[in-house]
């Protein structure tokens, strides 16, 4: 699999990534460990300097890893055409023991690579530079991050094996499955429903009182139960199939692409919604795009819903 053109794409650009990260990365312990924004040195001097080709390199690998993101989801989902028993990028997924700890890894790297991009907009922004320090040595820690996502990338794609044969997401994404997977169909119907919408209610009076510690961690269960009713509930309504529950199938062309939208207007509202327990300085447009992006969500899944009632009069 690592001659395939998207594949190598993706191992190249690690490659040139992590190249440009490895010589952020010193610069970053070296601004950490000196950094004094009060002194008047030549040291001092050079470390601005430093700092912003620094700040720019990082700035800008972090911004590409959400297109890149998904780039790799369409990478699992044309593999699949390839492996016996994929129907989607699920079954590339499942393929190899690495692939489920890659894409958590991913998701989780994406949030706080945006994290340490809002961080630097926000130091940049007052001319005294207060964060600096504290970004660049956040970025000694997350540097080791991006190494393990790389790590086991190349492990995942190296892994695969075309003459195997794979599940299909009908069989990991059912009720019937052995694995770990299988225990959300036991999760009461009403009950996510109820924890879904009611969830957003409690963001709602979160940013009417400006709560940030309840906004953020309404938005952090919200990511969580809106992933599982989509496999558990909404997603039977896009695929108009009440055993379909594949959250990677809504990426493919015969559903329009859907997936790319309401995956996109997941992790920004809960993106924006998360980061405002963390961030120093709160910008109060942070949480009216995360409202703005939730209810988008949660717009186009229940409209499938409504849209399914009206044509059919019952529902799943």
């Amino acid at each position: 699999m690592l001659l395939l053109p998207e594949v190598l794409s993706i191992l190249l650009l690690d490659i040139v990534f992590l190249v440009f990260l490895i010589i952020a990365f010193f610069l970053s312990i070296k601004i950490f460990l000196k950094w004094d924004i009060n002194s008047t040195s030549n040291t001092q001097y050079n470390l601005e300097k430093q700092s912003f080709l620094t700040a720019t390199i990082i700035k800008y690998i972090f911004a590409l890893k959400l297109p890149l993101f998904l780039f790799f989801i369409f990478t699992l989902d044309k593999i699949s055409n390839v492996l016996t028993g994929a129907m989607c990028a699920a079954g590339v997924v499942d393929a190899t023991q690495y692939g489920l700890y890659l894409f958590i890894f991913k998701i989780l790297n994406l949030y706080i690579f945006g994290f340490w991009l809002l961080l630097h907009k926000i130091d940049i922004s007052d001319e005294t530079l207060p964060y600096t320090k504290i970004k660049f040595g956040f970025f000694c820690i997350v540097f080791f991050l991006f190494i393990t996502e790389i790590i086991l990338e190349f492990y995942m794609f190296s892994s695969i094996n075309p003459n195997k044969m794979v599940s299909c997401c009908g069989t990991l994404y059912s009720n019937s499955s052995t694995s770990y997977i299988s225990n959300l169909f036991k999760i009461d119907t009403m009950l996510l429903l109820s924890s879904f919408y009611g969830l957003f209610i409690i963001m709602i009076l979160g940013y009417i009182f400006k709560l940030k510690t309840i906004f953020a961690f309404s938005n952090l269960f919200f990511l969580i139960v809106a992933i599982i009713s989509l496999i558990i509930f909404f997603g039977t309504y896009i695929y108009e199939l009440p055993t379909h529950h594949c959250p990677f199938c809504l990426l493919q062309k015969d559903y329009y692409y859907i997936g790319y939208f309401l995956y996109s207007f997941l992790f920004f509202g809960t993106f924006y919604g998360i980061v405002i327990a963390f961030l120093p300085k709160i910008d109060t447009l942070y949480y009216t795009k995360s409202l703005l992006f939730n209810f988008l969500y949660i717009v186009i899944v229940s409209s499938y819903v409504l849209v399914y009632y009206w044509k059919n009069g019952v529902f799943l």
